[in-house]
């Protein structure tokens, strides 16, 4: 497992948290996900071998989030 750090732009409330965790939870490959609204961020434990950084980021696009 690795953990990474994803800044996220576009979240005003705990509903947003609940939306980006829930779709990086559901993602194959990944083992937690913890976001916060007041650091904008979220930290993810993945399984490089499943799925990619890249993919992370853009799960969290498709949301409707920034994520860098």
């Amino acid at each position: 497992m690795e953990n990474t750090q994803i800044r996220i732009g576009g979240m005003s409330c705990q509903g947003c948290v609940k939306n980006i965790t829930g779709v990086l939870s559901g993602l194959a490959g990944v083992a937690s996900a913890e976001v916060s609204l007041e650091q904008a961020a979220a930290t993810v434990a993945f399984d490089p071998q499943t799925i990619s950084r890249g993919e992370l980021l853009a799960a969290i696009e498709d949301a409707g989030f920034d994520a860098e």
